[in-house]
């Protein structure tokens, strides 16, 4: 899947882990006139249940789209009690300041690339399940032709070859990361590429 907005290009790969039928990732990304939020949540171990928690945060964070992370992390525990935890990744872009922002908090990968130059955030440890979670927020300035990659745990970093990030079209990017990823799945796999440009 690919849809082109505004400044992002956003392209996304999703399997399930070998003998599922349900992804225990679930993601969500929206764009308005001055910002660009992605979200990328996974729920614990695999299968429904992993489902269900990943995607009552997604479905949290789709319903207070516009507010800060510290707040969509807040409200994303709230929604969690009772249910297994997640790991989760938001990225914001704000168009008026050419600025963006992100956290991870567990294995949620977060790299931006670019110039073909790849950067890797340190995620915090840990995950959410409906308590307070100690994160840090990484920010940056926005250049022109410039991509973001979120990825599960199930993405290998064999699978996250050079020529991957070689690539500036984020439908090659994703088509290139389809052909090359080991067969099975080990574990449920979603890697989203987004492009900005001015």
């Amino acid at each position: 899947m690919i849809e082109s907005y505004q400044h992002m290009d956003v392209s996304a790969f999703q399997e399930p882990k070998k003998g599922n039928y349900y992804c225990g990732d679930s993601y969500f990304y929206h764009e308005s006139e001055h910002e660009f939020i992605c979200v990328l949540a996974d729920g614990l171990g695999s299968g429904e249940f992993a489902k269900e928690s990943s995607q009552v945060v997604v479905d949290v964070i789709r319903d207070h789209v516009h507010s800060g992370i510290d707040e969509l992390i807040r409200k994303s525990n709230e929604v969690l009690i009772g249910k297994r935890g997640v790991v989760l990744g938001i990225l914001k872009v704000d168009y008026r300041s050419e600025t963006y922002s992100f956290t991870s908090i567990g294995n949620i990968g977060i790299m931006t690339v670019t110039g073909g130059k790849k950067e890797r955030c340190i995620p915090s440890q840990g995950f959410l399940a409906g308590y307070p979670r100690k994160y840090k927020v990484s920010r940056g300035l926005l250049q022109d032709d410039m991509i973001f990659i979120m990825f599960s745990d199930g993405v290998t970093d064999n699978e996250l070859t050079h020529h991957l990030f070689k690539e500036k079209d984020v439908r090659k990017l994703r088509d290139m990361f389809a052909c090359s990823k080991q067969k099975p799945n080990k574990d449920d796999v979603t890697l989203i590429a987004m492009k900005y440009t001015e």
